[in-house]
C-alpha cells in the first residue's frame, strides 16, 4: 500500500523527457562506430515529452577512462528531431550519451511572450519566473559561481517587481521586468545552470573508436618478396626488395602489403600451379607457415633475418610506405607449435592432425588451429603475443587471413587488446564470405575490411552495392578496401577484357573507395592467364612460385596508376566515402559519380566506361545548384588522367569514352572567375 501520510518520504518525480532513435549507434550500442582523429561527430536523436513543455538536451562525451564529461548543446531540428555535434581529436575509444529535460524556464519564458503578445496580464507570471531565477541563483551557488548566483537574485528580484536594482534606485516597472525576462542575458545564464533534478540519461553510453587517419584513407600494394630479385628465379632477400622501394613508392602508395615472411613447412608442400606433387626445389606456399627453422615470430631464412626486416621497414618509412603484414593463424605440420603444444589442434579418430579442408579442396599443408580446446586461454594468449611481438619490430597493420574461420569472441577479444596498448594499429579483414559475417567482424573492431568488388562489374551492381556500403548504417561501421586483383582471385572480368578492363578496374577501385590496394606486379602488368577457363586461379601463381617481373615493360600501368594515386593525394573530395553521389547517365555500359568536399572546394566528377571493346558515349546530368554552380555561367573539367581540358556548360553534357584509350575521366570541377583585368580563368 502506498505511503501518503505527511512524514512518508518524497520521492523524486519520473523523468518525463524520452531519448530515442540516437544515431550513429550500432545494434543499440553493443558495437562501436568508427571515426578518426580530428573528425566531427554529428549525433541525432528523437527527443520528447508529454504535453507542451519545451526541452533542453545535452550531448555528453569523454574519452574512455576519464571521469568528466564534456557537455555539448543540442539543437531541436524538427519534429522532436535533436542534433548536436562533438570531435574526436586523439586516438582511442571516445563515450558519449545524450541528457535531456523538461526545461521549465523556457517553456515559461516561450509562454509570457505569447501572453505579452496577446495583450494579457503576466504580473503572476511575472512571480513565477522570479521564482525560477532565485532557484537557479542556488544552483550557481553551489558551483562556487557567486557573481552568477548574485545577478541570478538580483534579476529574481527585478521581476518581482517590488524589489531594487540597487539600494540608490528605485523599485522596478513592470515594463522593465518584462524586457528583463526577455532578455538574452537572462536567458544565456539560465541555460548555465538549468534544473536537471527529473533528467534523463541514456544509458549506457555509446562508443566510437577512433583511428588514425590511415584507416579511412590509404592506397595498398601487395607484393611477394620472394619474387624481387635481380636474377631470374633466385630467391630475394629483404636487403633486394630495398632497391625496389623507389618503384612502388613513385606510383604513390603508401602501404606496401608483405604476405607471411615466416619459415614454410617442407611436409605435404604444394608445389607449383598448387600440385599436391612438388620438386625438390619448389618454395611452398607463404601459407604453410612454420618449419624448423621457427614460426609466427621468425623470419624466412632465404629472406635475411629479423634485422633486414627492421631494416626493411625502415627503409620503406624513408619512402613513405608503411609496412603491413600477413597475421595467418594456421600452421605448416612442421611449424614448433605441433611439437610444443599438440593440444592447440583437432585431432582425427586415427590420432593425427585435421588438416584444413574447403571441400572438395584438400590443404595437408595446413594445419587450423582448434579455438575450442580446453586449453583455448593458452592459445588466445599465445596469438596475441605475436602481434605484440611485430608490434616490437615496427609493424602497425595487419593484413588478417580468413578472418571468418575464426571465432567471433576471439577476434572482439584480441582487437580491443590490442588497440587497449596500441590505438594507433590496423586491422585489415580478409574476410571472403556471406555478407552477414563479413559485416560482424567489421563491427567486432577489423578497421578496413575486403569487399565484394572485384565481382560487381555493371552499373546496376556497382551503383546498389556503392549505395549499401556508403548510405546505409554499414557507413557507421564497415571501411571498405577495394581490391580489383589479389594472388587469389583473377576475375572474369580481368581475364577476358585485357588492358581497358584493368584501366576501369582501377579506376573504379581508387575512386569509389577511399582505400583501395592491388597485387602486384601483376596487375599494372596486366597479367590474366588463368590456370584453367572458368577458374579465377591464376595460371603459374606467385603463391607457389618464384615469379620474375619485368618491371620496365612498355605497357606497363605504372605511370596511369601514378596519375591515380596522385589525383587521390590531392584531392580531398577522394579520401572519403560517405560524400559519394551517382548521376544520371543515358548509357548503361557508363557510370558517372562524384566526391566534394564539405565546403565544394573540390569536386572531383569520375566517368567510367565499362564496356572493354567498344567506344561509348552519353548525356551526364550533373547538380550544379548542389554544387553551387550557376547553370548559365561556363565551367571547366579537367581531367587529371590525360590533362585534357574542356568547357561545359549547363546542367547536362556529353561524354564518350574509348576503351582503346583510356577508358575513364577523373574530372577535377574548376569554376569559372574573372580577375580585376577582365581576364577570364578557371579555379
Amino acid at each position: 500500500m502506498t505511503d501518503l501520510s505527511p512524514t512518508a518520504k518524497i520521492q523524486p518525480a519520473p523523468p518525463r523527457a524520452v531519448i530515442t532513435h540516437i544515431s550513429p549507434s550500432i545494434e543499440g550500442g553493443r558495437f562501436a562506430v568508427k571515426r578518426v582523429e580530428g573528425d566531427a561527430v554529428i549525433v541525432t536523436a528523437d527527443i520528447f515529452a508529454d504535453g507542451h513543455d519545451l526541452l533542453s538536451a545535452l550531448l555528453l562525451y569523454r574519452r574512455q577512462g576519464e571521469s568528466a564529461w564534456n557537455e555539448s548543446p543540442m539543437q531541436e531540428q524538427v519534429n522532436d528531431l535533436w542534433t548536436g555535434k562533438f570531435s574526436v581529436e586523439r586516438l582511442g575509444v571516445y563515450e558519449y550519451t545524450l541528457q535531456a529535460w523538461v526545461d521549465h524556464f523556457k517553456s515559461w519564458r516561450r509562454d509570457l511572450r505569447k501572453k505579452i503578445e496577446a495583450g494579457q496580464e503576466v504580473s503572476a507570471d511575472l512571480l513565477v519566473g522570479a521564482g525560477l531565477l532565485e532557484a537557479a541563483g542556488k544552483r550557481a551557488l553551489r558551483n562556487d559561481a557567486t557573481a552568477e548566483a548574485n545577478r541570478l537574485q538580483e534579476w529574481a528580484r527585478i521581476l518581482r517587481g517590488g524589489g531594487q536594482q540597487s539600494k540608490r534606485e528605485q523599485p522596478s516597472t513592470p515594463d522593465a521586468a518584462i524586457q528583463l525576462a526577455l532578455s538574452e542575458d537572462v536567458a544565456t545564464l539560465m541555460d548555465r545552470y538549468p534544473d536537471k533534478r527529473f533528467a534523463v540519461i541514456h544509458e549506457p553510453p555509446l562508443r566510437i573508436v577512433v583511428d588514425r587517419p590511415k584507416a579511412r584513407f590509404s592506397a595498398w600494394y601487395e607484393m611477394f618478396p620472394r619474387s624481387w630479385s635481380s636474377a631470374p628465379g633466385r630467391h630475394a632477400t629483404f636487403k633486394d626488395c630495398e632497391t625496389h622501394l623507389p618503384y612502388i613508392a613513385e606510383m604513390g602508395f603508401d602501404v606496401l602489403y608483405l604476405p607471411p615472411i615466416h619459415p614454410i613447412g617442407r611436409s605435404h608442400r604444394k608445389g607449383k600451379n598448387n600440385t599436391p606433387v612438388p620438386n625438390p626445389d619448389d618454395v611452398g606456399s607463404p601459407w604453410a607457415i612454420g618449419s624448423e627453422e621457427g614460426g609466427h615470430k621468425s623470419v624466412h631464412p632465404r629472406l635475411g633475418t629479423l634485422q633486414d626486416f627492421e631494416r626493411f621497414v625502415a627503409k620503406a618509412r624513408e619512402q613513405g610506405l608503411e609496412i603491413a603484414l600477413d597475421l595467418a593463424y594456421q600452421c605448416s605440420p612442421d611449424h614448433p607449435y605441433v611439437k610444443s603444444h599438440p593440444e592447440w589442434f583437432l585431432r582425427r579418430p586415427d590420432g593425427s592432425i585435421q588438416y584444413a579442408e574447403n571441400p572438395p579442396k584438400k590443404y595437408e599443408d595446413i594445419y587450423p588451429f582448434n579455438f575450442e580446446c580446453e586449453q583455448w586461454r593458452s592459445l588466445w594468449e599465445e596469438l596475441k603475443s605475436v602481434v605484440l611481438f611485430w608490434i616490437e619490430h615496427g609493424v602497425r597493420i595487419f593484413r588478417v587471413d580468413n578472418p571468418h574461420t575464426k571465432p567471433f569472441a576471439f577476434w572482439e577479444w584480441l582487437i580491443q587488446e590490442i588497440k587497449s596498448r596500441h590505438p594507433d594499429v590496423i586491422f585489415l579483414s580478409e574476410a571472403f564470405t556471406r555478407p552477414k559475417i563479413m559485416q560482424r567482424l567489421a563491427k567486432l573492431g577489423f578497421t578496413q575490411s575486403y569487399t565484394y568488388f572485384a565481382w560487381r562489374n555493371t552499373k546496376r551492381e556497382l551503383t546498389e552495392y556503392l549505395t549499401e556500403l556508403t548510405q546505409t548504417e554499414m557507413r557507421e561501421y564497415f571501411q571498405p578496401n577495394f581490391w580489383p586483383n589479389t594472388p587469389d582471385i583473377l576475375t572474369e572480368y580481368l581475364q577476358t577484357g585485357g588492358r581497358p578492363a584493368f584501366i576501369a578496374r582501377l579506376v573504379l577501385a581508387a575512386t569509389l573507395a577511399a582505400n583501395y590496394g592491388i597485387y602486384g606486379p601483376a596487375f599494372e602488368l596486366c597479367e590474366n592467364r588463368p590456370l584453367t577457363p572458368g577458374k579465377e586461379e591464376y595460371l603459374n601463381a606467385e603463391k607457389y612460385e618464384i615469379r620474375s617481373w619485368d618491371l620496365t615493360r612498355p605497357d606497363s600501368l605504372k605511370d596511369l596508376i601514378a596519375r591515380v594515386n596522385r589525383a587521390r593525394r590531392e584531392n580531398p573530395a577522394l579520401q572519403s566515402n560517405a560524400n559519394l553521389r551517382f548521376h544520371q547517365l543515358d548509357n548503361d555500359q557508363m557510370i558517372a559519380y562524384s566526391k566534394a568536399t564539405d565546403d565544394l572546394s573540390n569536386i572531383v566528377l569520375t566517368v567510367v566506361n565499362l564496356d572493354v571493346r567498344y567506344t561509348q558515349s552519353g548525356w551526364v546530368d550533373l547538380p550544379l545548384t548542389e554544387w553551387g554552380l550557376d547553370a548559365q555561367t561556363p565551367f571547366q573539367v579537367h581531367d587529371l588522367l590525360t590533362d585534357a581540358r574542356y568547357v561545359w556548360h549547363g546542367p547536362r553534357n556529353y561524354v564518350q569514352l574509348s576503351p582503346a584509350a583510356i577508358p575513364a575521366h577523373l574530372f577535377r570541377i574548376r569554376r569559372w572567375q574573372r580577375r580585376e583585368n577582365d581576364i577570364d580563368y578557371f579555379v
